[in-house]
Protein backbone atom coordinates (compact mmCIF):
# COMPACT_ATOMS: atom_id res chain seq x y z
CA UNK A 1 0.00 0.00 0.00
CA UNK A 2 1.21 3.56 -1.17
CA UNK A 3 2.49 5.76 1.67
CA UNK A 4 -0.18 8.62 0.58
CA UNK A 5 -2.99 5.48 0.98
CA UNK A 6 -1.44 4.73 4.80
CA UNK A 7 -1.53 8.84 5.54
CA UNK A 8 -5.19 8.79 4.34
CA UNK A 9 -6.51 6.04 6.27
CA UNK A 10 -4.97 7.61 9.31
CA UNK A 11 -6.81 10.42 8.24
CA UNK A 12 -9.98 9.31 7.88
CA UNK A 13 -9.89 5.88 9.80
CA UNK A 14 -9.79 6.96 13.35
CA UNK A 15 -12.54 9.53 12.84
CA UNK A 16 -14.95 7.22 11.00
CA UNK A 17 -14.25 4.41 14.13
CA UNK A 18 -15.57 7.29 16.70
CA UNK A 19 -18.43 8.16 15.09
CA UNK A 20 -19.55 4.59 14.42
CA UNK A 21 -18.07 3.36 17.94
CA UNK A 22 -20.30 6.02 19.56
CA UNK A 23 -23.61 5.19 17.99
CA UNK A 24 -22.90 1.69 17.98
CA UNK A 25 -21.07 0.67 21.00
CA UNK A 26 -21.20 4.13 22.96
CA UNK A 27 -18.04 4.18 22.76
CA UNK A 28 -16.05 6.27 25.24
CA UNK A 29 -12.36 7.40 24.89
CA UNK A 30 -10.31 8.56 28.23
CA UNK A 31 -6.99 10.24 27.53
CA UNK A 32 -5.83 10.02 31.05
CA UNK A 33 -2.61 12.43 30.95
CA UNK A 34 -2.16 13.42 27.22
CA UNK A 35 -0.49 11.46 24.99
CA UNK A 36 3.81 11.77 25.22
CA UNK A 37 5.56 12.99 21.81
CA UNK A 38 6.69 10.16 19.35
CA UNK A 39 8.45 7.66 19.59
CA UNK A 40 6.57 5.62 22.29
CA UNK A 41 5.75 2.07 22.71
CA UNK A 42 1.75 1.53 23.15
CA UNK A 43 0.78 -1.47 25.31
CA UNK A 44 -2.60 -2.77 25.59
CA UNK A 45 -4.83 -6.11 26.66
CA UNK A 46 -6.04 -7.82 24.12
CA UNK A 47 -9.60 -8.68 24.07
CA UNK A 48 -10.84 -9.21 20.13
CA UNK A 49 -9.86 -7.33 16.48
CA UNK A 50 -11.36 -4.51 16.92
CA UNK A 51 -9.16 -3.65 19.36
CA UNK A 52 -6.27 -2.12 17.07
CA UNK A 53 -9.30 -0.27 15.31
CA UNK A 54 -9.42 1.19 19.18
CA UNK A 55 -6.21 2.19 19.55
CA UNK A 56 -5.70 4.23 16.31
CA UNK A 57 -9.47 5.94 17.28
CA UNK A 58 -8.51 6.52 20.65
CA UNK A 59 -4.68 8.05 19.96
CA UNK A 60 -5.45 9.30 16.56
CA UNK A 61 -1.53 9.14 15.87
CA UNK A 62 -0.06 6.72 13.16
CA UNK A 63 1.21 3.46 14.42
CA UNK A 64 2.81 0.53 13.27
CA UNK A 65 1.22 -2.57 15.15
CA UNK A 66 3.40 -6.02 15.82
CA UNK A 67 0.90 -9.05 15.46
CA UNK A 68 0.93 -12.91 14.65
CA UNK A 69 1.09 -13.37 10.65
CA UNK A 70 -1.63 -16.21 11.55
CA UNK A 71 -4.27 -13.07 11.04
CA UNK A 72 -3.50 -12.66 7.36
CA UNK A 73 -5.83 -14.70 4.58
CA UNK A 74 -8.58 -15.31 7.45
CA UNK A 75 -10.87 -12.38 6.36
CA UNK A 76 -10.76 -9.73 3.55
CA UNK A 77 -11.41 -7.10 5.88
CA UNK A 78 -8.69 -8.00 8.63
CA UNK A 79 -6.11 -8.20 5.72
CA UNK A 80 -7.21 -5.20 4.71
CA UNK A 81 -6.58 -3.64 8.20
CA UNK A 82 -3.39 -5.13 8.90
CA UNK A 83 -1.86 -3.89 5.17
CA UNK A 84 -3.33 -0.36 6.14
CA UNK A 85 -1.95 0.12 9.21
CA UNK A 86 1.35 -1.49 7.97
CA UNK A 87 1.78 -3.94 10.48
CA UNK A 88 5.18 -5.96 11.53
CA UNK A 89 4.82 -10.30 10.88
CA UNK A 90 5.50 -12.40 13.96
CA UNK A 91 5.79 -16.10 13.83
CA UNK A 92 4.17 -17.94 16.42
CA UNK A 93 6.90 -20.11 18.41
CA UNK A 94 9.73 -18.10 16.79
CA UNK A 95 11.61 -15.76 19.08
CA UNK A 96 11.21 -12.22 17.18
CA UNK A 97 14.51 -11.18 16.38
CA UNK A 98 13.46 -9.62 12.70
CA UNK A 99 10.34 -8.00 13.59
CA UNK A 100 11.79 -6.45 17.03
CA UNK A 101 14.71 -4.85 15.17
CA UNK A 102 12.29 -3.61 12.76
CA UNK A 103 10.15 -1.93 15.66
CA UNK A 104 13.31 -0.29 16.93
CA UNK A 105 14.29 0.77 13.51
CA UNK A 106 10.97 2.24 13.31
CA UNK A 107 10.55 3.94 16.80
CA UNK A 108 14.40 5.47 15.97
CA UNK A 109 12.99 7.34 13.09
CA UNK A 110 10.28 8.92 15.60
CA UNK A 111 7.71 6.19 14.67
CA UNK A 112 4.90 4.76 17.56
CA UNK A 113 4.36 0.68 17.53
CA UNK A 114 1.92 -0.69 19.22
CA UNK A 115 1.44 -4.29 20.54
CA UNK A 116 -0.19 -6.58 23.32
CA UNK A 117 1.94 -7.95 26.06
CA UNK A 118 -0.58 -10.85 26.36
CA UNK A 119 0.44 -12.32 22.79
CA UNK A 120 -3.33 -13.11 22.15
CA UNK A 121 -6.67 -12.52 22.16
CA UNK A 122 -8.36 -13.63 26.06
CA UNK A 123 -11.73 -13.54 26.93
CA UNK A 124 -10.19 -12.21 30.30
CA UNK A 125 -7.90 -9.91 31.41
CA UNK A 126 -4.86 -12.08 33.60
CA UNK A 127 -1.25 -9.92 34.64
CA UNK A 128 0.27 -12.99 35.53
CA UNK A 129 -0.13 -13.60 31.00
CA UNK A 130 1.91 -10.36 30.24
CA UNK A 131 4.65 -11.09 27.84
CA UNK A 132 7.92 -8.72 28.02
CA UNK A 133 7.75 -7.47 24.68
CA UNK A 134 6.34 -4.13 24.88
CA UNK A 135 8.37 -3.29 28.31
CA UNK A 136 11.83 -4.87 26.17
CA UNK A 137 10.93 -2.42 23.04
CA UNK A 138 10.40 0.56 25.26
CA UNK A 139 13.92 0.09 27.44
CA UNK A 140 15.91 -0.78 24.76
CA UNK A 141 14.71 2.21 22.79
CA UNK A 142 14.88 4.57 25.55
CA UNK A 143 11.13 5.67 24.81
CA UNK A 144 8.28 5.55 27.16
CA UNK A 145 5.67 3.05 27.22
CA UNK A 146 1.65 4.28 26.83
CA UNK A 147 -0.75 2.16 29.28
CA UNK A 148 -3.58 1.73 27.01
CA UNK A 149 -7.10 -0.20 28.91
CA UNK A 150 -9.56 -1.83 26.35
CA UNK A 151 -13.21 -3.06 28.07
CA UNK A 152 -15.98 -4.44 26.41
CA UNK A 153 -14.47 -5.06 22.90
CA UNK A 154 -14.80 -8.90 24.00
CA UNK A 155 -18.27 -8.31 23.90
CA UNK A 156 -19.00 -6.27 20.59
CA UNK A 157 -16.45 -8.89 18.84
CA UNK A 158 -14.78 -11.66 21.16
CA UNK A 159 -13.75 -14.86 20.32
CA UNK A 160 -16.77 -16.03 18.29
CA UNK A 161 -16.42 -13.60 15.61
CA UNK A 162 -19.39 -12.14 15.53
CA UNK A 163 -20.57 -8.54 15.73
CA UNK A 164 -22.62 -7.66 19.06
CA UNK A 165 -24.05 -4.38 20.40
CA UNK A 166 -22.15 -3.76 23.60
CA UNK A 167 -20.06 -0.74 25.65
CA UNK A 168 -16.60 -0.38 25.06
CA UNK A 169 -14.45 1.97 27.05
CA UNK A 170 -10.72 2.67 26.02
CA UNK A 171 -8.20 4.08 28.82
CA UNK A 172 -5.11 5.57 27.80
CA UNK A 173 -3.04 6.11 31.00
CA UNK A 174 0.32 8.06 32.03
CA UNK A 175 3.61 7.13 30.34
CA UNK A 176 5.51 4.60 31.85
CA UNK A 177 9.38 4.37 31.94
CA UNK A 178 12.35 1.92 32.34
CA UNK A 179 14.75 2.58 35.00
CA UNK A 180 16.79 0.60 32.34
CA UNK A 181 17.31 -2.62 29.47
CA UNK A 182 18.56 -4.85 31.46
CA UNK A 183 16.06 -7.78 32.44
CA UNK A 184 15.47 -7.66 35.71
CA UNK A 185 14.01 -3.61 34.69
CA UNK A 186 11.89 -4.54 31.85
CA UNK A 187 10.57 -7.21 34.19
CA UNK A 188 10.02 -4.34 36.66
CA UNK A 189 7.94 -2.03 33.86
CA UNK A 190 5.96 -5.20 32.55
CA UNK A 191 4.63 -5.78 36.07
CA UNK A 192 3.63 -2.10 36.59
CA UNK A 193 1.71 -2.04 33.42
CA UNK A 194 -0.10 -4.93 34.17
CA UNK A 195 -0.88 -4.18 37.30
CA UNK A 196 -2.18 -0.87 35.75
CA UNK A 197 -4.59 -2.25 33.29
CA UNK A 198 -5.54 -5.12 35.81
CA UNK A 199 -6.53 -1.68 38.15
CA UNK A 200 -7.82 0.05 35.22
CA UNK A 201 -10.37 -2.55 33.90
CA UNK A 202 -11.86 -3.28 37.45
CA UNK A 203 -12.22 0.26 38.40
CA UNK A 204 -14.33 0.78 34.59
CA UNK A 205 -16.60 -1.94 35.83
CA UNK A 206 -15.37 -4.55 33.84
CA UNK A 207 -14.27 -7.03 36.05
CA UNK A 208 -11.75 -8.34 33.57
CA UNK A 209 -8.56 -7.50 35.79
CA UNK A 210 -8.56 -10.96 37.82
CA UNK A 211 -5.17 -12.21 39.50
CA UNK A 212 -2.11 -10.64 40.95
CA UNK A 213 1.38 -10.07 40.50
Amino acid sequence: MARISRSIVWATVPVVVRVVGRVLWRLDIDRQHGLPEPPFVVAANHHSFLDPLLIGAALDQPMRFLGLVDLVGNYRWLDWALRAFDMIPLRRGVVPLGPLRTALRHLDTGGVVALFPEGTRHDLFDPRSALPGAAWLAARSGTPLLPVAISGSEKVLGVDNRLHLGRIRVTVGRPMWSKGPRRAEVDDLTKRWARWAAETLAEKGDGRGVGSM
